[in-house]
């Protein structure tokens, strides 16, 4: 077969005889000669077709197709050399050419940049994986995922798979049923996560635990969001917080420096949920740009703006000059998807904006003064709630910042002490912020609202990489953070009765993370999807475009699992 891949040949290599097999990346017909651009995962070996019978060979090629090349390698004339290429400086004359497989025209140009179509590129995903650039996607992905594993090997993790067909509970995303032909009418649920069995590993004593687990969950899609995600799944007995960020930071500085070269410090910078709210109006801030949220109620009340006087809370986000178009466009995005109302007072000259009447020059002056403003900016107010308030800003504030350049490339943080329960007003009862496993860091649950979680996020560039907890090791405790999140005794025995009597089995403390991989690469390799690191992802709606998933079943093979369809489509 091959004796080198088609990036392999160097200067050193001519007058070698050689055996290169691959893809047909371009054909150049000069007549007397014929120049084939030859492609495979490991680069593009310029061959030559000086043989009249070859040249006739060469011109019924085409592109995409496999060959089989044989030849001598030759360096190149000094000014026919490509130094945009590593093998640039060589070319192979051949001495035969094989054809092994014929290539139908594709659906788009195989090159770098992608032209077509994302929907194309899906269903034809297995030729979208040719380019150049998408090679270089799966390459890192393996290269992530080798490195991940050799640092957790040395830190004595044992890697362990955990099951996918998992019971189905009504905690978290929606999961994804299996239906079971052996016993009808009941489903399996694929696994959102593998939380209760990396916790059911500590308790059989395995101390440290990994794997890079497959999780499923039927929510709604987005850029950073997939149907089914690889998560790098970690959990260790007998530590506390500090210990497992400690863990996490030195496995992240070892991927930075395999994969990207570069040196990140640690420990990373620390923001607990509250600054973080009320610094950025996010509990995942990009915190590579100087603009904040300010509180300014008591400025804000001594106007003559009556929802003002009346709200608890008023914040203000300080942003360069707006035009009016834009601050309509702010006010119209708060209240679709917010509920909330945006004021704007824009100083240039003179002041102006919707609330300016409200405003005398002795307090618009004050508010210059604790705004820090000097030069032509506009001051967007939002008024209401803590949560809703900080929110809708910290939204506006990303949207504000879309396509400017940051100060640095990459910024890591950790986001720690969040709340573990909120109140639902759909429910009429507290509800789980996050999962219900975290151990609380008080054991006065008088006032729930007020009640902190040994938990920490993981954080780059305004994407949650990863979250992770110290857990629950008490089966007391774990039954009175169900109870306080609105699960009843019945539910509670029901769906986590099998792992509440694990628990007084002698658990040991332990605590882990979850870190999305495929977050991570997405960042890593400087993409705006994850989509573009998954070999095979879904699109935006779930759909398999290539495979054409999901699809019907045949009423066979309903009527064996004992389903009926009652419904189709969006009925």
């Amino acid at each position: 077969m091959r004796t080198h891949t088609c990036g392999e040949l160097r200067a050193k290599n001519s007058g070698e005889n050689v055996t290169l097999q691959g893809w047909i990346d371009a054909i150049r017909d000069h007549g007397k000669m014929v120049f084939i651009s030859l492609r495979d995962r490991y680069g593009v070996t310029q061959v030559v077709l000086a043989d009249a019978e070859l040249i006739e060979k060469g011109k019924k090629l085409g592109g995409e197709y496999v060959v089989e090349v044989e030849g001598m390698v030759r360096e190149r004339p000094s000014d026919m050399r490509n130094p945009s290429l590593e093998t640039g400086k060589i070319e192979v004359v051949a001495s035969r050419i094989k054809l092994i497989s014929s290539s139908s025209v594709p659906p788009f140009v195989i090159k770098d940049p992608a032209t077509a179509k994302d929907e194309l590129r899906m269903k034809y995903r297995y030729l979208d994986l040719r380019r150049p650039s998408m090679q270089k996607n799966l390459i890192m992905r393996s290269k992530l995922i080798n490195t991940v594993r050799a640092y957790l090997l040395k830190k004595n993790f044992l890697e362990i798979e955990t099951p996918c067909l998992t019971r189905t509970t009504t905690e978290g995303a929606r999961n994804f049923v299996v239906p079971s032909r052996n016993f009808k009418g009941k489903f399996y649920s694929l696994a959102q996560s593998p939380q209760i069995y990396k916790q059911l590993l500590m308790i059989a004593g395995v101390d440290r635990y990994f794997q890079f687990a497959k999780c499923f969950r039927d929510e709604d899609q987005r850029a950073d969001r997939q149907p089914e995600h690889t998560q790098i799944d970690l959990e260790m007995s007998f530590v506390d917080e500090e210990e497992v960020m400690e863990l996490v930071e030195g496995m992240i500085q070892t991927i930075f420096e395999n994969i990207l070269g570069l040196k990140v410090k640690v420990p990373f910078e620390r923001l607990t949920y509250r600054n973080a709210m009320e610094q950025y109006g996010t509990d995942k801030p990009e915190t590579r740009f100087d603009v904040y949220i300010s509180d300014i109620t008591k400025i804000a009340k001594k106007s003559e703006f009556r929802i003002f006087k009346e709200v608890k809370f008023v914040r203000a986000l300080t942003v360069p000059l707006l035009t009016r178009k834009r601050t309509d466009e702010f006010s119209e995005f708060a209240l679709k998807y917010y509920n909330s109302r945006i004021s704007y007072l824009s100083f240039k000259e003179t002041i102006s904006g919707n609330i300016a009447k409200f405003f005398s020059s002795k307090l618009t002056g004050e508010l210059k003064s604790a705004l820090s403003i000097r030069g032509e900016e506009t001051v967007l107010f939002c008024a209401g709630d803590w949560k809703r308030s900080l929110e809708t800003l910290g939204a506006i504030r990303n949207k504000v910042l879309e396509g400017k350049t940051p100060r640095e490339k990459y910024k890591l943080l950790w986001v720690t002490d969040f709340p573990l329960f909120e109140w639902d007003n759909k429910i009429g009862s507290w509800a789980p912020c996050h999962h219900i496993f975290t151990m609380p860091k008080t054991d006065n649950f008088k006032d729930p609202s007020k009640v902190a979680g040994k938990q920490y996020d993981l954080v780059l560039n305004g994407i949650e990489l990863g979250s992770g907890s110290i857990r629950i090791h008490d089966r007391d405790l774990q039954e009175r953070m169900m109870e306080i999140g609105g699960m009843n005794r019945a539910k509670r025995d029901r769906e986590f009765g099998f792992f509440l009597s694990a628990l007084t089995y002698g658990t040991p403390p332990h605590g882990g993370i979850a870190i999305g991989l495929d977050r991570l690469l997405m960042i890593l390799a400087g993409k705006g999807s994850i989509q573009e690191v998954i070999p095979f992802p879904k699109t935006l709606t779930g759909a398999g475009l290539m495979e054409d998933v999901p699809s019907e079943i045949e009423n066979e093979k309903l009527k064996e699992l004992g389903i009926k369809i009652t419904s189709t489509g969006n009925q």
